[in-house]
């Protein structure tokens, strides 16, 4: 079987669209024959609107899900905003996945923390779906999922939210910076969730998505409820370009975030200053 070109996009279709916020737009993409992507949850594709550019995207959605994968993506740039002009039956270009995921393997048997600040829920939504998926959920203990928001109406994926929160077999908890009409949960940055919750110290292990502001002081709120820096893993979806390590815009000291994460494990970076 002929290797595949890591440079080279393939030509994949949108089938679906739909608006989730102002700013951030849900797009489902076929790829050539229906193939699976085969990516690991955290894991990124490079996406290409032809004609403009290529941008570093999360995938959404779990590998459990066949025949298509899932992006939401944030109008933010040229190919970002080239992509909210686009309607399903459109094309892309993708090359990838890229970069290190979160090992599920390793999360089986342990109870899961899950904190999501805002657009960081959109690569930690592939965690979530594959570890709460009918089929895996025993594999895990306590699954906690924390997410917070600006306000109610930036909300990401809310019939999923909806059905986290009726579910038994998750402990769901949302917050929003600033309250709007029609809000009666909590306000409060993410932080403000983190001291009530009663964890297994010995075994439990957190994975934190937000945005770079978030990930020093909801770090320190988990050290001080006892979790160990190698019980954390964070992911620095941020400064990439290229995918494969060679333009040096996510370079961190020797560390390229394109190949050696985008997910770390926090003891592996606590001490690169640049990371958080």
């Amino acid at each position: 079987m002929e290797a595949k070109n890591i440079y080279v996009p393939e030509v994949a279709d949108i089938i679906r669209i739909e608006r989730m916020t102002e700013l951030e737009t849900f797009y489902d993409i076929k790829l050539p024959g229906g193939r699976d992507l085969g990516h690991e949850p955290g894991q990124f594709v490079e996406v290409s609107v032809f004609g403009i550019g290529e941008a570093p995207i999360s995938v959404s959605s779990s590998h459990l899900k066949k025949g298509s994968f899932e992006m939401v993506v944030r109008s933010v740039g040229n190919v970002t905003q080239a992509m909210q002009k686009l309607k399903a039956g459109d094309k892309l270009g993708i090359r990838g996945p890229f970069g290190h995921g979160f090992k599920t393997k390793d999360f089986e048997g342990k109870d899961i923390v899950i904190i999501a600040g805002g657009i960081g829920l959109v690569p930690l939504r592939s965690l979530i779906n594959t570890i709460i998926d009918p089929a895996e959920r025993k594999k895990y203990g306590r699954v906690i999922i924390l997410y917070g928001s600006k306000t109610k109406e930036e909300f990401l994926f809310r019939n999923e939210l909806e059905t986290w929160e009726s579910r038994n077999d998750i402990e769901y908890h949302v917050t929003v910076d600033r309250k709007t009409s029609g809000w009666n949960g909590n306000v409060g940055v993410i932080t403000t969730l983190i001291p009530d919750l009663k964890l297994d110290l010995h075994n439990t292990i957190a994975a934190v998505c937000g945005p770079p502001i978030m990930y020093k002081f909801v770090i320190l709120s988990l050290r001080s409820k006892g979790l160990k820096d190698n019980q954390l893993y964070v992911s620095l979806e941020r400064k990439m370009k290229c995918g494969v390590g060679k333009c040096g815009h996510c370079q961190i000291n020797n560390i390229y975030v394109c190949q050696e994460g985008p997910v770390f494990n926090y003891a592996y970076i606590e001490d690169l200053k640049e990371a958080i």
